[in-house]
């Protein structure tokens, strides 16, 4: 999320400045690749490059076929096949195993269902969002259909370039069917030779942060690294202040009591408790426990997180621990606030990819799944 806050940002810049555009979108990957379906790259006409679409292999070469299709205004599909030995051949080194499918389409800053305003859409609401992306690999030097179909709740968006009816209603028809949280490609029925990207856009991870010492300024900053979307809360407004945690969307100072009635939450929301205030966190444990948030967690010894559990039961609260971390944070060995904020913040991530951690080299299959 947050290279698409970075791209939005610069599609404005240009915009103002009257700098022409196009966006870079990996659309398919077969075998290994540094970044997946999704990963995202805006162009200016004046060579000035937002976001990635590999580990910096690829951006010369896709930046020279962006500036061709800003120069014709017309969409390209280019084919990376680093499952050459050769792969020296496109003067780029990649050292990855896998077909690359990088769609290129120009923008336009008068059609408001243009690529970059409806990856704004998708972000201003906290639910997940569908784009359908459409492209021909056989007919990879035609012109492409590109980024068509919009849907975010009940909002539909069609592209006004759209007005093949019968493809309309498969897109549309995808978009009803589509179930599963996560991306993925699928190739048109038809005769048609198309495949559809559809893209499932999820709303940037929210941080609640209860706590505003000094050892948590590290974690936020880290969270802002992340594109997180920051909320901090503390009972001491000395400490919970815009100059101290300026990348937080909103601070709240407020009693324990009068803080969960201020907050909204969603699948995408997670709880951390690093206030070093026992009786604080008693009472707001106490009330998140009947949400269903995906992660909680408890800074500070184990013994901590247990004497918050009796203190609960002792009031009657049924505590379900599965979805409680305490204490918080993977175990990498961390000293000093940095290193178990960045403890903390690797477990989260885990947590919501829904992995186990491990080194990477034990793993027999490739990165990504």
């Amino acid at each position: 999320m947050k290279e698409l806050q970075l791209i939005i940002s610069a599609y404005y810049k240009n915009k103002s400045s009257n700098i022409k555009s196009a966006l870079a979108t990996v659309v398919k990957v077969d075998g290994s690749a540094y970044r997946r379906p999704g990963a995202r790259m805006l162009v200016s006409e004046s060579g000035q490059i937002t976001g990635a679409i590999s580990g910096g292999c690829l951006e010369g070469d896709a930046l020279r076929k962006a500036q061709a299709v800003i120069f014709q205004n017309k969409s390209m599909l280019v084919t990376y096949d680093t499952t050459d030995e050769d792969d020296q051949k496109f003067g780029i080194g990649l050292g990855c195993n896998g077909i690359i499918q990088v769609l290129i389409e120009p923008l336009d800053y008068d059609d408001s269902s243009n690529p970059v305003l409806l990856l704004e859409l998708a972000s201003r609401k906290r639910v997940n969002s569908k784009i359908l992306t459409v492209f021909s690999l056989i007919h990879s030097r035609s012109s492409q259909i590109g980024t068509v179909l919009f849907r975010q709740d009940e909002q539909e968006i069609l592209s006004a370039n759209l007005v093949d009816t019968a493809l309309i209603k498969k897109l549309q028809n995808i978009v009803n069917q589509y179930d599963k949280n996560s991306s993925s490609v699928i190739e048109l029925e038809g005769g048609q030779s198309l495949h559809v990207f559809v893209e499932v856009i999820k709303p940037s991870l929210q941080l609640i942060l209860f706590g505003a010492g000094n050892d948590t300024i590290p974690l936020a900053q880290m969270a802002h690294i992340l594109g997180w979307n920051l909320i901090v809360i503390d009972g001491r407004k000395q400490y919970a202040t815009q100059e101290r945690f300026p990348a937080a969307s909103q601070i709240i100072v407020a009693p324990a009591n009068e803080v969960v009635e201020q907050l909204s939450f969603d699948t995408n929301t997670v709880v951390l408790l690093m206030t070093h205030n026992f009786e604080y966190e008693v009472v707001v444990l106490s009330q998140f426990i009947s949400y269903d948030l995906p992660y909680i967690g408890i800074l500070g010894p184990k013994k901590k997180t247990q004497k918050l559990f009796e203190r609960l039961n002792s009031q009657g609260i049924v505590v379900n621990e599965s979805n409680i971390f305490g204490p918080t944070g993977l175990d990498i060995g961390a000293e000093g606030s940095e290193e178990i904020a960045l403890s903390i913040l690797a477990e989260i991530k885990a947590v919501m990819s829904k992995r186990k951690p491990f080194s990477l080299r034990e793993k027999s299959g490739p990165i990504h799944d």
